[in-house]
């Protein structure tokens, strides 16, 4: 049973305080309600304390903190995670967000973060440089929870996942040790972290390869909801035989008021999401045979990668609700292609929608077992949200998101991308490492076998 942060003596809190260079936050201080709050809206949990870290030591401390009071702990780097995993009810949250660099080496193309750090500030910095790291699709998800996770993204054909191109970390483990962690330092707790989740310490900085990405061709094309099936058909076969320098997710969606033009507000498209990295001079011919499939509505030009990556952040401030639900696919069949009709004909708010990212390419090429991440073999990681600001629709959009999962998840790989994913238990996030999770156990049971992070897809002991 685990202990509250109320049970517990003043003065023992009061020399935790002492110990850290950040602030520690209780129910009781004016910030605290606006501290806990996170991205999802739907997520409603009270920690009993935030150790808002500022440096390695603070985070020890926490840790050791946690450990000793026998708190439930959580760990919070930029809060976007479905499922409010970066929160607990009652015990210690260390939040990393004030743990903030960026130092690019352009010497190796290497770049170091902090734990704390959200995407749109490593992408600022790197690009001043020409450079990018493969990460996700919203630039304010922080860099901690989308890499340890996994990290599909706009380049993972090109140039892999987001743990593909990591190659060191710092973290402090379960009995307060700090670690370096790489190829060559304590490799199995690097094999871990690398889409194993946040199960094995608190990881205070990265060290990633960047690529060569600065001007790039992207933006949407829009077809009628009605023609979906006819897209996902031809885009299934195109996107896997396309160059790796072209990459475009697929989408159910509704077009909002702005910045798109009036005639197609309000109305359910199909839509696909393109960013091209390659020789701009061969991008027509590459691109002619998405224009010959005739789309509504074509927006695709040269920009800088952060536009690209910020491109739908004002659609997604934080406070709205969301529900999340996401699945493997292997092919886009008939009987898939059908559902997606059904459901994306019948969204239930402007801003829900379905994605599918593909994973071939680069990200392919990784081994099944090279990483935790096990579903190399699968062609797209499909996602499900709801979404919506005003809480009195939140059944709504939940509903829908269950319904859509469940008429495609027959259809599945089996699992999901844990980023992707609420808290929905362990037999699921059994299956979402299917192979790799005996070995994670194994590297759990060694760090962690008390299984003091818990609050995340957990690897239980």
């Amino acid at each position: 049973m685990k202990n509250t942060v109320q049970n517990l003596a003043p003065q023992i809190i009061k020399a935790f305080a002492s110990q850290l260079k950040g602030k520690l936050i209780s129910p009781s201080d004016k910030t605290y309600n606006e501290t806990r709050q996170v991205y999802n809206a739907m997520i409603d949990k009270r920690p009993g304390l935030f150790a808002m870290c500022e440096n390695a030591s603070d985070v020890i401390a926490s840790v050791n903190f946690g450990r000793d009071n026998n708190l439930l702990i959580a760990i919070r780097g930029g809060g976007h995670n479905g499922g409010g995993l970066g929160l607990c009810n009652g015990g210690l949250v260390i939040d990393l967000s004030g743990i903030k660099f960026v130092e690019v080496e352009t010497a190796k193309n290497t770049v170091k973060v902090g734990g704390g750090n959200i995407w749109n500030e490593v992408d600022q910095a790197t690009h001043e440089f020409g450079l990018a790291i493969p990460s996700g699709m919203v630039s304010s998800t922080g860099v901690g929870g989308l890499t340890l996770g996994g990290g599909v993204g706009y380049l993972t054909r090109k140039y892999g996942l987001t743990i593909d191109n990591l190659l060191e970390a710092d973290m402090v483990l379960a009995n307060g040790d700090f670690v370096t962690v790489n190829k060559n330092e304590n490799t199995d707790l690097f094999w871990a972290i690398r889409g194993g989740g946040g199960n094995y310490g608190v990881v205070t900085s990265f060290t990633f390869q960047a690529h060569p990405v600065k001007m790039l061709m992207g933006g949407p094309t829009l077809w009628p909801i009605e023609q979906v099936e006819q897209v996902m058909t031809w885009y299934d076969t195109f996107i896997q035989e396309a160059t790796e320098d072209l990459n475009g997710f697929i989408a159910t969606m509704v077009i909002p008021e702005s910045p798109f033009p009036e005639h197609l507000h309000n109305k359910k498209f199909c839509g696909i999401v393109w960013c091209y990295v390659g020789d701009p001079d061969k991008f027509d011919d590459i691109f002619k045979p998405v224009l010959d499939q005739k789309p509504l509505f074509v927006h695709v030009g040269e920009m800088p990668y952060p536009a690209l990556q910020t491109m739908f952040d004002g659609f997604f401030p934080k406070g709205m609700q969301w529900y999340w639900r996401a699945d493997f696919f292997n092919a886009l069949t008939p009987e898939i292609t059908a559902q997606h009709l059904k459901f994306g004909s019948n969204i239930p708010t402007v801003l829900s929608q379905m994605h599918l990212y593909p994973i071939s390419g680069a990200a392919s090429r990784v081994g099944p077992t090279d990483t935790p991440w096990a579903f190399r073999d699968s062609k797209y990681a499909g996602v499900y949200v709801g979404v919506d600001p005003d809480p009195e629709k939140a059944n709504i959009i939940t509903d829908w998101c269950k319904a859509y999962y469940n008429a495609l998840h027959p259809y599945a790989a089996g699992g999901a991308y844990s980023n992707f994913m609420m808290d929905e238990g362990q037999e699921r996030v059994k299956a979402s490492y299917k192979h790799n999770y005996d070995r994670l156990l194994q590297i759990k049971k060694a760090y962690d076998p008390e299984n003091l992070f818990r609050v995340n897809q957990n690897i239980k002991p």
